[in-house]
């Protein structure tokens, strides 16, 4: 329940961002989405191989459903994915729009061919 929250915090986070600098909302909603599934697999697959290589026994008893320490970490670190490339991203973008009026400034008064 709580990754379905942390999802739609993300979607909508990632939407602003792109509403802010005039992108597509829906496409960086999903983007969001894919970040955090994305991170949320890749450490269950690095914990199971963990668990595979250390207590092969302990595979059989894992309880997808409850709430444990394992998932407070994975949710832990899909919300330091997701901001981490959302600060990466505004930054792009901020350099975009920074850098695109100066062109366009330095152009007016020039006759077109």
């Amino acid at each position: 329940m709580i990754g379905i929250f942390i999802l739609i915090f993300a979607y909508r986070y990632y939407a602003s961002l792109a509403e802010r600098f005039r992108k597509v909302k829906w496409q960086y909603g999903l983007l969001a989405i894919g970040i955090y599934l994305g991170t949320q697999l890749f450490f269950g697959l690095f914990y199971g191989i963990y668990l595979a290589l250390t207590d092969p026994e302990e595979i059989d008893n894992i309880n997808y459903t409850g709430f444990s320490g394992v998932n407070l970490i994975g949710w832990l670190l899909s919300i330091a994915a997701v901001y981490g490339i959302y600060k990466f991203l505004e930054n792009r973008f901020l350099k975009e729009r920074l850098k695109g009026p100066a062109i366009e400034i330095q152009d007016i008064g020039k006759k077109e061919d």
